[in-house]
């Protein structure tokens, strides 16, 4: 298999309060939208991945969480608390070195924001 291109493909209960959340909350960058108006599609830059949120489903997504590695977690916590987003687990370094902060998108899912501290192994060369 000669992988060119991926993504996440969400299909949400309520498509526009979902692409209000991905694009106007958490400020995720767009790649594209396609679709007629009404019925919209838009697909976000997450770093080196992206995710579509297109279509309509009439249950939420369930076992899918998405992870992001951000710069600053306290300052996404501090944000994302400015505009009302639920923090399902505030910021704390786990046992494997990382910090990371759960939050939950209108359906649930749950988005991993993590950071890279400068003395992880994951900043250094391991080769």
């Amino acid at each position: 298999m000669d992988v060119l291109s991926s993504r996440v493909l969400l299909r949400p209960t309520d498509p526009e309060r979902s692409r209000a959340f991905f694009g106007d909350v958490l400020g995720l960058a767009v790649y594209r939208e396609f679709g007629p108006p009404e019925h919209g599609g838009v697909v976000y830059f997450l770093g080196n991945g992206l995710l579509e949120v297109s279509g309509r489903s009439d249950e939420p997504p369930r076992g899918m969480a998405l992870w992001l590695q951000v710069r600053d977690v306290a300052a996404e916590h501090s944000r994302l608390l400015e505009a009302g987003v639920t923090v399902a687990r505030p910021p704390r370094q786990e046992s494997w070195g990382l910090v990371e902060m759960w939050v939950e998108d209108p359906d649930g899912v749950r988005i991993v924001l993590v950071e890279v501290p400068e003395d992880h192994p994951l900043r250094r060369d391991q080769r």
